[in-house]
């Protein structure tokens, strides 16, 4: 409890700094990264109060010459496997927990945004985290067969796609382990006439282009009901007047994606969105940011008339 207490401040002095090498890796707006450790660290200061919430129970004389006692033991090794998309929050959900119910943890990052886990790996060492306790691989598949595989991890958490979800759930579980795994979930609003207009707009515009849609509570679909379907064009609107640059750019209000695969597959969707019959009211295909013409930007893209 009082490696956390000290942990929790220390990530409090240093938000801004874990923020910009979040941004720095990721590409998301650093308003954005702030909130991504934001969201951590208060998992992180819920581990302080676990210690008392986890005692076990004794009851006595529950009948003739018996009493009960519980016992909670930590299962030993857990390992945890974090996405791309929140590099700070993800793997706080998962090593706080673990440890301050007494396991040691193997954390592996996204290959892609290593930096900040390990900047918050650095600070729980100087909180006073016992050396060995917390670990770190780094790595693809081999680094995820290594944590299915390995007879000493009890347990693993996952979160990411559901490709990778199941393929760690089915290899994990077939060597015995605890296996956990979030994997990629689909955002849908329905749009009541009686909603409040600007409101639900906004929301609606936040929800689907934050973060550049790289999260599993992006908002994929909206389904207009009744007069609600007159406000499409205010949606684009709105839509239109978001701007596109690179996080750390101040009035950012999306980044890139990450990767040059991630963009070629959001442009084939949409391709086959077009294809398959959609109208296209806003297309963030073509969008270049100066200074950053190769970067992996794609703008806010609404289709209509989705059969």
């Amino acid at each position: 409890q009082q490696i956390f207490l000290r942990y929790q401040q220390l990530i409090k002095d240093n938000l801004k700094e874990i923020s910009k090498l979040i941004t720095f890796e990721q590409g998301k707006t650093l308003a954005d990264a702030e909130g991504d450790v934001f969201r951590g660290l208060q998992v992180v200061e819920h581990a302080c109060s676990v210690t008392s919430l986890i005692l076990g129970e004794t009851m006595p004389s529950i009948t003739k010459d018996m009493d009960t006692y519980t016992y909670r033991l930590p299962l030993g090794v857990c390992a945890g496997i974090a996405p791309f998309n929140f590099p700070a929050m993800i793997p706080l959900w998962m090593f706080p927990m673990a440890m301050v119910c007494g396991n040691t943890f193997l954390m592996k990052p996204s290959e892609r945004v290593p930096g900040a886990l390990m900047f918050l790996a650095k600070l729980f060492q100087d909180a006073g985290a016992p050396d060995g306790t917390l670990n770190i691989i780094h790595g693809q598949h081999e680094a995820v067969n290594f944590i299915c595989d390995h007879p000493d991890i009890r347990a693993i958490s996952f979160v990411g796609s559901n490709q990778a979800g199941e393929y760690i759930y089915e290899r994990g579980s077939r060597n015995g382990k605890r296996v956990q795994a979030n994997m990629g979930a689909k955002n849908h609003g329905v749009v009541m006439p009686d909603a409040n207009k600007e409101n639900t707009l906004n929301q609606l515009v936040g929800a689907a282009f934050g973060a550049a849609g790289q999260r599993c509570m992006a908002l994929s679909t909206a389904i207009l009901v009744g007069e609600a379907q007159k406000w499409l064009p205010e949606l684009v609107e709105r839509a239109k007047n978001l701007r596109v640059n690179a996080g750390d750019q101040p009035g950012a209000d999306l980044g890139p994606l990450i990767s040059p695969q991630a963009k070629e597959r959001v442009c084939h969707l949409i391709e086959k969105g077009v294809k398959e019959g959609a109208s296209l009211l806003l297309d963030g295909r073509s969008i270049k940011v100066k200074g950053y013409e190769n970067g992996n930007f794609v703008g806010p893209t609404i289709l209509a008339s989705v059969k």
